[in-house]
C-alpha cells in the first residue's frame, strides 16, 4: 500500500498529517506513539508503539554497544 503526503509546516516545525487509512492500518488513534526507524535506502519506518518495545530496544542497543567490534567485523 502505498500513500502520498506532504511535508507541512506547523508552528516552528516541519511535520506531516498521516492519512486516516494509515491511522487504521496500523490501528492507532489520536495521542498513539508511533516510532520511525531507519529503513534502507533513505528510508523509515513508522511503527505503532508495542508493549515491551522499550525494553526490547534497550536490550539490543546494550547488545549493540558490547558486540559493537564483532558486529562491525561481520558487516565487512
Amino acid at each position: 500500500m502505498t500513500m502520498k503526503t506532504k511535508v507541512r509546516k506547523i508552528g516552528n516545525s516541519l511535520g506531516i498529517v498521516l492519512p486516516k487509512e494509515a491511522l487504521q492500518a496500523m490501528k492507532v488513534k489520536e495521542g498513539a506513539v508511533l516510532y520511525l526507524t531507519e529503513a534502507p535506502e533513505s528510508a523509515l519506518r513508522i511503527t505503532p508503539e508495542q508493549p515491551g518495545f522499550d525494553d526490547m530496544m534497550a536490550i539490543a542497543r546494550t547488545g549493540m554497544q558490547k558486540y559493537r567490534n564483532a558486529l562491525r567485523e561481520l558487516a565487512k
